[in-house]
C-alpha cells in the first residue's frame, strides 16, 4: 500500500522504515531537510512541502500526521484537511487529547475526507518489535488500511485493533500512558527502598536481573531498568527531574470528571512533578526507565 508520512521524528521515521521494509510505499515530510533525507535513504520517496506530499499519492489517498500534541498537530492537521479530497483518510498518530480529536474528526469529515485517531505505542523500539496500535474511527476505513495496521503491529494478528468511534483510539492511548505512570512509579519506588537500605548492600543489577525471570513483576519496564542499572548501578550523572508528556494529566483530569478513582496513576504523576523540585534515587530510575523506553532526554547532574 501507499502512505504519506508527516513528520520524522524518533517515531515517525521508525514507522517509516518499518513500513517499507513490509514493501508499502512511503512519501514522506518534515520540516527538517536532514530527516527527509535520510528517510529517502532508507526507500521512501521525499516530499519537499504538505502539498508536494499529498500530490505525489494515489488517490484515494492515506496520509498519517506523527507530530507532536498541542499547536503542532492542530495545524499540521488543518492544512493537510484542505488539500485531501473526498474518500481520502487522514490519520493522527499522536498522543493528541481525545476531546481534540473528537473535534479535529468533525471539522475533516465534513468534506468528504475520513479520518482515524491511532493511539502508538512502542517508542524507540517499535521498529524492531512492532507498534501497538489502538485505533479510533470507521471500522469500514480501518478495514481499507489494515495492511498497513498490521505491517506496523508486532504481528499481523496481534497488538492493533479498532476500539471504537473517533477519540476512542486517543482515549484508550491516555490510558495506557496512565497505567505506565503508575508501574514506573512503583518501580523507581522500590528500588530506592532498596538503594537506601545499607544493612544488606543489595547488588541492585542483580536483584533486577533475577525479577526478570520467574517473578510476577518481570516486564518490559524491569528488563529496561535492569539494563540502565548494569550500565550504571548508581546512576551517577542522572538528573532526578522527570517529565511527563501531558496524557497522564488528562487522564487524571478525566477520572476526576468521570468520579472514578485513579489513586495510583495521580500520585504517580504528583510524583514526576515533585520530582523537579527534589532529589531521590528513585526519581532517577525514573529518569532512565523513560530513556530507554522513549529516548526522551535525561537531565545530567
Amino acid at each position: 500500500m501507499e502512505l504519506g508520512m508527516i513528520g520524522l521524528g524518533r517515531m515517525g521515521a521508525a514507522m517509516t522504515k518499518r513500513l517499507l521494509a513490509a514493501g508499502h510505499t512511503v512519501v514522506a515530510y518534515d520540516q527538517d531537510k536532514a530527516a527527509v533525507a535520510r528517510s529517502v535513504a532508507d526507500g521512501a520517496t521525499g516530499a519537499v512541502s504538505l502539498d508536494s506530499l499529498v500530490t505525489q499519492l494515489t488517490t484515494p489517498r492515506a496520509v498519517w500526521v506523527m507530530v507532536p500534541a498541542g499547536d503542532a498537530a492542530s495545524t499540521t492537521i488543518e492544512r493537510v484537511a484542505r488539500l485531501l479530497k473526498s474518500d481520502d483518510v487522514l490519520i493522527d498518530g499522536g498522543n493528541s487529547n481525545f476531546r481534540d480529536t473528537i473535534q479535529r474528526a468533525f471539522s475533516v469529515q465534513k468534506s468528504g475526507t475520513h479520518f482515524l485517531d491511532v493511539g502508538t505505542s512502542g517508542g524507540i523500539w517499535g521498529l524492531t518489535e512492532g507498534y501497538c496500535l489502538m485505533i479510533g474511527g470507521d471500522e469500514a476505513v480501518v478495514k481499507r488500511l489494515q495492511p498497513l495496521f498490521e505491517a506496523l503491529a508486532p504481528a499481523r494478528n496481534r497488538g492493533w485493533a479498532h476500539v471504537g468511534p473517533n477519540g476512542a483510539g486517543h482515549f484508550a492511548k491516555m490510558v495506557h500512558n496512565g497505567i505506565e505512570y503508575g508501574l514506573m512509579q512503583a518501580y523507581s519506588e522500590g528500588f530506592a527502598l532498596l538503594e537506601k537500605n545499607k544493612d544488606f548492600n543489595f547488588d541492585l543489577p542483580k536483584i533486577a536481573e533475577i525479577w526478570r525471570h520467574g517473578s510476577v513483576v518481570r516486564s518490559w519496564l524491569l528488563d529496561l531498568t535492569a539494563e540502565a542499572l548494569a550500565e550504571n548501578p548508581t546512576l551517577k550523572g542522572i538528573g532526578p527531574s522527570v517529565a511527563d508528556s501531558g496524557e497522564g494529566r488528562w487522564m487524571v483530569a478525566e477520572a476526576i470528571a468521570s468520579d472514578v478513582p485513579c489513586p495510583v496513576i495521580t500520585l504517580s504523576l504528583l510524583e514526576r512533578i515533585r520530582s523537579r523540585v527534589s532529589d531521590s534515587f528513585g526519581n532517577r530510575v525514573l529518569a532512565v526507565m523513560r530513556n530507554k523506553f522513549g529516548g526522551h532526554a535525561i537531565a545530567k547532574q
